[in-house]
């Protein structure tokens, strides 16, 4: 009966991501299956710690990251819990030997978010590193399966694009993040004053680390290639109608990719795997 405790556990992780995100949901269905319920299990556990912070505005959210904080390192120790995020995390850390360093890390971006609202060059690296660049490591050592040579080999590309996808994130969530929520990460920009050669400077930050992020993305496992290049795919699809839009825009608008566009990115990719281009 364990195991169907385990694999309703991961179910709830699966159904979490499919009704919170569906670009992710693609890319992780074009993913080995062997990939699906551990990256599902991944995914559940970073979307609950989110939600924490940025959605529970009517409860104590420090005292509830600190509770969730608790209660994922008494699952990982004790190798189970009542709360199927958990167990379905605890599982896939345990199997893929995951660090507690990239837990760590990530709570802590969390807690950051419950604290600062304006960030210096510093605290802006110390975020993205734990609120995205983690997150793809803790997917890299699922996608490596215990190879810890190709898993050294694909570190840094992999904190380069969990980097793009989050400073991408930043400016299309800049309205809610700065109006809604009073927050400013990128260090040293005055949003009151935002304009061309700013928003300039930050894509041009972003374009590197895509850029970077990309060769690693050839050399990842073949099972896993796909999914991650589909996503890949779809942030620079996202990245590209940004830039092409005014600054005043998109501090006023949420950009977003359509779904009918969000399938034929997932034709095309699936095109250029099966004739081996990726």
């Amino acid at each position: 009966m364990m195991a169907l405790f385990n694999q309703t556990a991961l179910e709830c992780s699966k159904l979490i991501t499919e009704y919170y995100s569906t670009s992710f949901t693609l890319g992780i269905r074009t993913l080995d299956r062997k990939f699906h319920l551990p990256i599902y299990a991944i995914y559940g556990f970073v979307r609950y710690a989110d939600e924490i912070v940025d959605t529970f505005h009517d409860y104590n959210k420090k005292a509830l990251l600190a509770k969730f904080k608790d209660d994922t390192y008494q699952a990982i120790e004790e190798g189970i819990s009542l709360n199927p995020i958990l167990q379905s995390f605890q599982m896939v850390v345990r199997e893929y030997n995951i660090e507690y360093d990239l837990i760590d890390a990530f709570l802590k971006s969390m807690e950051m978010d419950l604290y600062f609202q304006d960030y210096d060059t510093d605290g802006y690296q110390e975020y993205i590193y734990g609120s995205a660049e983690v997150v793809g490591l803790m997917c890299l050592r699922v996608f490596c399966e215990g190879d810890c040579k190709a898993y050294d080999h694909l570190k840094e590309p992999a904190r380069k694009l969990g980097s793009a996808f989050q400073k991408v994130n930043f400016l299309r969530d800049l309205k809610s993040d700065y109006v809604d929520r009073g927050r400013t990460y990128f260090p040293g920009v005055d949003f009151n004053a935002f304009g061309r050669d700013t928003k300039q400077l930050i894509e041009d930050d972003i374009q590197r680390d895509f850029d970077e992020a990309y060769q690693g993305i050839l050399n990842l496992p073949r099972g896993a290639r796909m999914g991650v290049y589909l996503a890949y795919t779809y942030y620079q699809t996202l990245f590209n109608k940004i830039k092409q839009l005014p600054a005043s825009r998109i501090q006023n608008e949420r950009i977003r990719v359509p779904n009918p566009q969000k399938l034929a990115l997932l034709a095309q990719t699936y095109l250029k795997y099966r004739l081996n281009v990726i």
